[in-house]
């Protein structure tokens, strides 16, 4: 195939899901694997819910100063950059370390907020306002790929060798790709400015919102959201394995498949967007169903049949993981083309926020209620949050 005769979009849009599943691959590998880390570091397997919300106060960090990378470096060697600090931080979590696991997650957190506002500078110049909410779904698929990657390869890795193995893959995968973008770097990045400052103020994207009501609203449902979506990927192995006496390849298998369901929710639910229903609706009806899912989840037990199981937890993922495209392409729509970069690292400082706050929030309620399954059900409740933020701003004489 002739990549030339490609819209220009596709190999973009290519290239920027491969980097977000990467650098998901190496947030939600340890996820996946949990228990095993824990047993080795000698902590409890809650511990994984901090781990996440470290690696996301380090994406809160490059969120605020990627549109200001992306200016002056390029959206593409951001990119780069992005994924070989994923590598570091792999690497430095198979060191085996108590210490190098904190530092890991901030490494990696690191890496994962330099890519999405690279991504958004590179769709947004290449594609079209018709198809905006599903081509920015499908790059958004890279996060449940990643999952899917960290459910079906991470535990099988463990269960042959031992969980650092599977750490080593994140590295050899993230550091790959990374060297395969450069082909493409002059090309891509033909806009930098090689005269923009690095010191530019980090907190501009933040003022930029705080002054837009419908920028605000979208940024605050992100951050109720994105502390379920966390939720649903950091704790769903250990519910498995703890309540439901499942085994660790069994808890992970049903991860990969709750990770497909996000991959196949994010291209159909971009695509309602754009055909049906427009973007806000959207998001607020996922709020919704993302809600009664997660009280639905607080049902199972052990006695549940492995069938019944699937049926809650495969939607739920779908549900909770599918926000994530259409809310990046509505911030795209809203923001002035040169400040897409700014924007939408400055919105993803609240959705990284969310995620920092979520998982531990979700270990300390669980360490009040004893269950895993009931406190999935309470995470109901910033999701039913982030769809009243949207619906309430709505009804202003500004809607959104």
């Amino acid at each position: 195939m002739n990549i030339a005769r490609l819209p220009p979009y596709v190999p973009v849009l290519a290239a920027t899901t491969a980097a977000q599943a990467l650098v998901s691959l190496a947030m939600l590998t340890p996820a996946a694997i949990a228990p095993a880390i824990a047993a080795g570091l000698g902590q409890p397997a809650s511990m994984i819910g901090w781990w996440i919300s470290f690696g996301y106060g380090g994406a809160m960090v490059t969120s605020l100063i990627g549109g200001n990378a992306v200016r002056r470096l390029g959206a593409t060697r951001s990119t780069q950059i992005g994924l070989t600090l994923a590598a570091l931080g792999a690497g430095a979590m198979a060191m085996g370390s108590l210490s190098l696991a904190v530092a890991a997650a901030l490494l990696i957190g690191l890496g994962y907020g330099m890519t999405n506002p690279a991504a958004s500078h590179l769709l947004a110049k290449t594609t079209s306002a018709k198809r905006r909410n599903l081509v920015f779904s499908l790059k958004q698929t890279g996060v449940p790929l990643g999952g899917t990657m960290a459910g079906l390869i991470a535990p099988r890795l463990t269960q042959t060798w031992d969980w650092p193995v599977a750490l080593v893959a994140v590295v050899l995968a993230c550091l790959g790709l990374a060297a395969g973008l450069e082909t493409m770097r002059r090309s891509w990045d033909t806009d930098r400015d090689p005269k923009a400052r690095l010191s530019g103020n980090p907190f501009l994207g933040l003022a930029l919102i705080w002054s837009n009501p419908r920028l605000k609203a979208l940024s605050w449902t992100g951050f109720a959201y994105a502390a379920v979506q966390l939720s649903v990927s950091s704790f769903a192995v250990t519910m498995l394995v703890t309540e439901l006496s499942w085994s660790l390849v069994q808890a992970g298998i049903l991860l990969s498949a709750l990770q497909v369901a996000g991959v196949v929710g994010r291209i159909v639910i971009g695509s309602a967007a754009d055909r049906f229903f427009g973007g806000v609706p959207t998001l607020v009806g996922l709020g919704l169903v993302t809600a009664m899912l997660a009280m639905a989840t607080g049902t199972l037990s052990a006695q549940w049949p492995t069938i019944w199981v699937f049926a809650v937890l495969i939607p739920f993922g779908a549900a909770a993981l599918g926000w994530n495209g259409v809310y990046l392409a509505e911030l795209a729509h809203a923001a002035e083309p040169a400040q897409i970069p700014r924007i939408t690292g400055a919105s993803l400082f609240f959705t990284y926020g969310g995620v920092l706050v979520g998982p531990p929030c979700f270990a300390a309620l669980h360490d009040v209620v004893g269950s895993y399954t009931l406190t999935y059900a309470l995470s109901a409740m910033p999701a039913l949050a982030g769809a009243a933020i949207l619906i309430w701003s709505s009804r202003r004489d500004r809607p959104i």
